[in-house]
Order: structure tokens, then sequence, then C-alpha cells
């Protein structure tokens, strides 16, 4: 039977106003269903005509795992009627109604042809992260609906970004866009901070602090945030005492399809996870088994460098919105546990 998730109650007005209005900024947490639950509606109300919903996917692993749970839900494989494309890897068929694909794709097929043909609707998710990409795509969709194609069904969707300016940005002559809001599932999550500073290196504190969620925390997969894949490999050395009893996953975005594939792959019988992963996992993609979370407070961004003109890796604190993600991961299921390896008096100056 198909689990009933926080946005089920709220799918028959979200097919209502997009029939009405054709846009929609539509604000739902983690979890509440929004990647899976909203295209497969506008598919079954009939919402798409003979055309393709395509499904903005900021990140390649979250676009094929996005299509591989639409497929699923559906009963099929994907590439019938749920297909995904990303850079130089695609499942897609004739029979393709709802294509997942990610920023660049996007971009690029507005740039040939601005007037969409063949695709009846666009939904930008996870529009919270943004990026140069699914800013540039939003402005362009705004003025091919004003210029060439106001029958476009254009939805936003978020977790946690402002709606109120994304809904102005796209008003139309019946004034600004609609927006929607679900309410999450509310699972208590218990935060605990580090006491101070501590000055062991960061692979030692995520070992101890992984020792404590196993013994502490709700029985289930502990989900480990850290900025890169080097801190993920030295993690993943500090971890090894423990590794007769759990089962280690990695998690980012340069291993290859297959791997990040196996990444989310359901754990040995009789063992819990350990997914030590980068911020893949933040937002965009659902790991389902996590009830405890161990976060450095550290992420590595693209930023852009003015002197030089190109954009560099760098590494800093993240937002207090992205340690608000970060623990949410634990309550997806049930009550959870959130292990940040810096402290209340370090959040602050977040």
């Amino acid at each position: 039977m198909k689990r009933t998730l926080p946005i089920d109650p709220f799918i028959p007005g979200i097919a209502a106003t997009l029939r009405k209005r054709r846009v929609l900024v539509l604000v739902a947490p983690p979890g509440a269903g929004k990647t899976t639950r909203v295209p497969r509606a506008l598919l079954d109300e009939g919402l798409l005509d003979s055309g393709v919903l395509w499904v903005l996917q900021p990140r390649r692993i979250a676009a094929r795992a996005a299509a591989r749970r639409l497929a699923a839900e559906l009963g099929e494989e994907v590439g019938e009627t749920v297909g995904y494309q990303v850079r130089d890897e695609g499942a897609r068929s004739e029979r393709t109604r709802v294509l997942v694909v990610t920023e660049g794709i996007l971009t690029r097929r507005l740039l040939d042809d601005p007037a969409l043909p063949g695709i009846a609707g666009v939904m930008l998710d996870e529009f919270h992260e943004r990026s140069r990409h699914s800013d540039l795509a939003l402005a362009m969709l705004r003025e091919v609906r004003e210029a060439l194609r106001e029958d476009l069904l254009l939805l936003v969707a978020s977790a946690t970004l402002d709606p109120e300016p994304v809904s102005r940005f796209l008003a139309d002559g019946l004034g600004p866009a609609p927006i929607l809001s679900v309410p999450g599932r509310p699972f208590p999550v218990e935060v605990r901070h580090a006491a101070g500073s501590d000055s062991r290196p960061l692979e030692a504190r995520v070992a101890a602090a992984v020792a404590t969620a196993l013994a502490e925390g709700p029985l289930g997969d502990v989900l480990v945030f850290l900025p890169g894949a080097a801190e993920i490999r030295r993690a993943r050395e500090a971890l090894a005492p423990l590794d007769a009893r759990l089962d280690f996953r990695i998690l980012h975005g340069d291993l290859p399809s297959a791997a990040q594939d196996a990444a989310l792959a359901p754990p040995s019988e009789g063992r819990r996870r350990v997914i030590l992963s980068t911020n893949v996992a933040e937002t965009s993609l659902t790991i389902e088994g996590v009830r405890a979370v161990v976060d450095s407070g550290l992420a590595r961004t693209l930023r852009f460098d003015p002197r030089s003109g190109l954009d560099r890796l760098l590494l800093g604190r993240i937002p207090r919105a992205s340690a608000d993600q970060r623990a949410g991961r634990a309550g997806r299921l049930g009550p959870g546990l959130a292990l940040r390896l810096f402290s209340e008096h370090e959040e602050r100056g977040l």
C-alpha cells in the first residue's frame, strides 16, 4: 500500500490552482512528497495534455533517484512513463511523460528553442538551492510565458525559500503567482551541540559522534555530513574499528553513477548503515531509514571570484538554514537525534 505523505491532502488544491492559473509557488519541507507526488498528480489530472513535464533537480544523483522513485510508484522501469536526463547519461523513450533533468539540460533547451515545443510544463524543484542556472531558467520561463506560451505550466517548489519574492516575480494579469504551503510531519529531533572548542581532527570528532549516535540515538541509520571527498575518506578510516556491525556507504557528487546509486540501496540484513555524505544529501535527496544525523557544520560551495573571473570551491561554515535542513533528515520516520560538531555559540554566529 502506498505510504501517505504530508502533501497528499493538498494535491487536489495544487491541481485546481494550476488548472486555473498555470503557475504556482509551492512550499513544502523535505520529505513532504512534492518531488514524487506532484508530477504524477499533474499527469493523472490531465494537466499536461499530450506534452511532457520537465522536473528540474539541481543535482544528478537527485535527478536519478527522483526518476527511480516516480517510476517505482507507477510500477514501471525508469525510461517508460518517467525518465531522466543528466550530463552524459539518460533514460527516456517515446512514452516518457515526466522527464527529470538537471539545470544545464534545461538551460540548453531554453536557449535552443525558447518556445519549448513538446513540453507542457516545467517544475523547478528544490529552488531554494539557488544557482545561476536556476535563476536564469526562472527568468527565461517567465519571458516564455509572457511572450510565447501563456499555456506553459510553471511550478516553483521549495523547502525553505521565502515564496513572496518569487510570487511577485511571476505575477501576470491576475496578480502575483499563487502560493501554497504544506506543513511537514512533526517528528521531533533532539539537537545536541559540542560542549565547546575541540582540538581533535575532524575525523576523530566524527568517529566519536557516530559512536554516540549508535549507542544513544533511535534504532536506524546514521547520516554524516562532511564537506568533501577527502574528509569522507579520513572519517571512513577513523571509523574502521566499528566495521563489524555497520554497513558503511560513501556519497558525493564525484562518484560514478553506479556507486552513488549503491550508496542509496537498502542496508545489508541485520546491519545499520552509516552514510558519509557531502551536502548532496542535505535537501534534494531522501535517504530512507535515517534516524540520526552527525553534522560537521562545514561545506564546500562554489563561489565566484571576481579577481580571476572563475568559480572556486571554498570551505566554510554552513548557514543556519542548512543546519536545520540537515537535522531534519533525522525526523522523517519518527523522533530523531542530531549531533552538531559545533557549539551553540558557534551556531548563533551562522
